[in-house]
């Protein structure tokens, strides 16, 4: 499926659907129509029998940030500035929190440069897997700008506030092993190896139980801004939601047969 002419959505049988972002003359930056085209594919899948969203750039890049046309076009506008700032709202700012609010898990396939907001793309997915050839730069400065795209809250919760700092105020670029060591991904996989390694992760993650995966992501998204108190409360919440289903049963019994257990979403 195209959603419009930036975005390509194929959502497969095992439970895997994946986004592919399809502007590799503009190196996938993330302009209003690949913005809008990721927000009304996760409509799509939110509608369907999905388990995991996969999200990846085409070209040999994943998203080299903001859409630098538009910036030029905006200097040269008579455009307010108010109305730029509510235009980066509606496009940008939809997107990345649409993304961080998804309830189904969400990787992120790095295979070249992930910059500005397009780092930001990868960081609001749960899970960011590198091939050798990433990187990634918060590098607004360079375009004189200030951070945006959720930088502020996403990179300070991964890799700590100093070195968040560090990142944004010199706007360096980090190579796949660095972005390694900070938490900026997860894996690392050789050039060779990254379908092949990719395939096994992302099955690891549609094999499990849905409903206990969603809650399951919840409460660790939620997590940072709890006491322990309430995060005890909503664990146990969540665990009278999840004890009532047919995946529960499943995998006790599975359990006790010694087999691998089959969820399927009840």
């Amino acid at each position: 499926m195209t959603l419009g002419e930036a975005v390509r959505l194929e959502i497969e049988s095992d439970g895997a659907a994946t986004i592919t972002l399809d502007q590799p003359d503009r190196r996938n930056a993330l302009s209003q129509e690949i913005g809008a085209g990721i927000v009304e594919a996760l409509d799509e899948i939110e509608e369907s029998d999905a388990r995991c969203v996969v999200i990846e750039g085409s070209g040999g890049s994943f998203s080299a940030g903001g859409d630098i046309e538009a910036m030029v076009e905006g200097i040269q506008s008579e455009m307010p500035i108010d109305e730029r700032v509510r235009i980066l709202e509606r496009t940008t700012n939809e997107t990345i929190a649409r993304l961080v609010e998804f309830p189904l898990p969400t990787i992120a396939l790095v295979d070249g440069p992930a910059v500005g907001a397009g780092a930001n793309l990868a960081l609001a997915c749960d899970i960011q897997l590198a091939t050798e050839e990433a990187a990634f730069g918060f590098v607004f400065r360079q375009v004189g700008l200030s951070v945006d795209a959720g930088t502020s809250y996403l990179l300070p919760r991964i890799v700590g506030e100093n070195v968040a700092k560090e990142l944004v105020l010199t706007g360096d670029i980090v190579g796949a092993d660095r972005a390694a060591e900070l938490g900026l991904v997860n894996h690392v996989y050789a050039d060779e190896e990254f379908d092949e390694q990719v395939e096994e992760f992302v099955e690891k993650i549609v094999s499990g139980p849905p409903v206990a995966m969603r809650q399951m992501k919840r409460l660790v998204g939620d997590g940072l801004e709890k006491s322990i108190e309430q995060a005890l409360v909503d664990e146990a919440t969540a665990q009278g939601i999840v004890f009532g289903t047919d995946d529960h049963e499943e995998g006790v019994t599975a359990f006790f047969e010694d087999r691998a257990p089959e969820f399927e979403g009840r």
